[in-house]
């Protein structure tokens, strides 16, 4: 059976190049060009691309000649990120299609452990939390003590506790203390729970590699780096084209920064000195 009303898959092309020699194809160097004259394949010298013809060898701006079109007037569709896409936008500046097969499982996974990253998201925003409180609270010994040390000298002590100072140690202090105690106990409960999930993230896609849109919890791996720098679009297969017009403008998600994201500041609330209370934590959304 022949789809398109029986026409043969090289009737769909204006062009046919085969034995291209990418990546050189891209390149200025001048390479020899042959057509194919017959069906079993014998080839004719050629020294120009005509419509309709099929060839082998040449290079890419033979291409652009016979098809009066340059630069970002080509969608340059690839499977390889270097021989493909990279050359075809590096040399020609095409515009250019990745195809990356591999996606489609990866979406499937990223929507399966989309409940664990939000744990993971979660714990990690908890241990933060706890961390800050800590640190406000190690912060006010240190400022304590210094001020109850004989002749109120600097902040000192090795390991960032501020020293035991002079004189007896306030209710405020010993509460303090105890506190910050049980802070560095949650937080090293909440990284217990963190480490073995950060470690197994995305095992369900590949036991040994996770996703292969990402290298570890929080970056992307190097091939999503090279796809975002060299591909204008990225797709499972070219199929899926088939949606739209050969007219259709694809436009991009804006890409976002850090400071572009808003993020829950952690505002620690510092009690009124001698309440005896200690201070406490509450996220407030800044951008």
């Amino acid at each position: 059976q022949r789809p398109w009303g029986g026409m043969r898959w090289w009737q769909l092309f204006d062009v046919v190049v085969v034995s291209a020699c990418k990546p050189d194809f891209f390149t200025e160097t001048r390479r020899p060009l042959y057509s194919v004259a017959t069906a079993d394949g014998m080839l004719r010298e050629a020294l120009r691309m005509e419509l309709g013809g099929q060839y082998a060898g040449g290079n890419a701006r033979m291409v652009e000649k016979v098809t009066r079109c340059r630069g970002e007037e080509f969608l340059y569709v690839g499977d390889h990120i270097f021989t493909d896409v990279n050359m075809a936008k590096r040399c020609l500046s095409w515009r250019t299609c990745m195809i990356l097969q591999e996606l489609e499982q990866e979406v499937v996974g990223l929507d399966q452990g989309r409940e664990e990253g939000q744990q993971l998201r979660a714990l990690m925003s908890r241990r933060d939390e706890y961390a800050a409180l800590r640190c406000h609270v190690r912060s006010e010994l240190q400022r304590r003590r210094a001020q109850r040390d004989d002749g109120g000298g600097g902040i000192c002590g090795g390991d960032g506790d501020g020293g035991s100072g002079g004189g007896t140690p306030s209710e405020w202090e010993v509460s303090a203390v105890a506190s910050e105690e049980r802070l560095r106990e949650a937080i090293e409960a909440c990284e217990a729970q963190i480490q073995p999930m950060v470690e197994t993230e995305g095992a369900h896609v590949n036991r040994y590699w996770g996703y292969l849109s990402r290298a570890g919890w929080a970056d992307k791996s190097h091939l999503m780096r090279q796809i975002e720098k060299y591909a204008d679009i990225y797709t499972s297969r070219i199929s899926n084209l088939l949606a739209y017009t050969a007219y259709f403008r694809f436009t991009a998600s804006p890409q976002s920064l850090q400071h572009d994201v808003p993020h829950a500041h952690l505002k620690v609330r510092s009690a009124a000195t001698g309440s005896g209370d200690i201070p406490r934590v509450s996220p407030r959304s800044e951008t």
